[in-house]
């Protein structure tokens, strides 16, 4: 957010933890908190129809929304399986049901989601994740193909890297720094990403730390 902030955007933020997003806007100028759970996916249209109403219509889109849960298949809930993908892939449509009609009225504007190496192959354990990413991105590319004519710009963004945030550095300490991707790079590439020119716009993006293996 503070890189779109800088660039001179207003961001309107929604998660789900009402007070963690009001620290972000006492700390970050012209950034806006909008508190909402996406399992609920009626309450989240709600919370996006205030938005607009509030701030207008984007011109830029980011949806990194993302529920996991690892468990072997046999053990898996099929509550918690349904429940990531109503997050992961019914977040998605439900944001794109209220939001791209008014960003093609102006025949401009992008949607940008994050998603991870789960969205592209499947592996033990990730059955309760990995087919929830995958079905978000080829959401996300039936979006492209449909938004594209209307001159709004859909893409997916790999993203092949542990984060780093102190919760992730806690979990990995014998780890050196280069092992992780930098949040404000990761932010960087986003905005360059949903600014690219209508001549050569992309999809598919992976971004991964030069040591990562894959």
């Amino acid at each position: 957010m503070r890189r779109f902030v800088a660039e001179g955007y207003a961001v309107s933020m929604i998660a789900r933890h009402a007070e963690r997003l009001q620290s972000f806007a006492d700390e970050i100028e012209h950034t806006h908190p909008y508190p909402a759970d996406i399992d609920d996916l009626e309450a989240y249209r709600v919370v996006l129809q205030t938005i607009v109403a509030e701030r207008g219509a984007p011109s830029v889109v980011v949806y990194n929304a993302s529920l996991a849960t690892f468990a072997p298949y046999a053990e898996l809930d099929p509550d918690l399986f349904v429940r990531n993908f109503r997050v992961n892939t019914g977040g998605l449509l439900v944001t794109s049901q209220e939001l791209a009609p008014l960003m093609s009225e102006f025949g401009e504007g992008a949607i940008i989601v994050t998603g991870n190496t789960g969205a592209m192959r499947g592996r033990p354990r990730y059955v309760g994740f990995s087919p929830t990413k995958a079905s978000q991105r080829n959401l996300a590319e039936c979006l492209a193909r449909e938004l594209g004519p209307q001159g709004i710009h859909v893409a997916y963004v790999v993203i092949d890297a542990a984060i780093d945030m102190p919760m992730v550095r806690r979990r990995m300490p014998d780890k050196p720094a280069d092992y992780f991707a930098k949040p404000d790079d990761l932010a960087s590439e986003i905005y360059r990403i949903a600014t690219q020119p209508k001549s050569t716009w992309s999809f598919l993006v992976e971004l991964r730390p030069f040591g990562e293996v894959w």
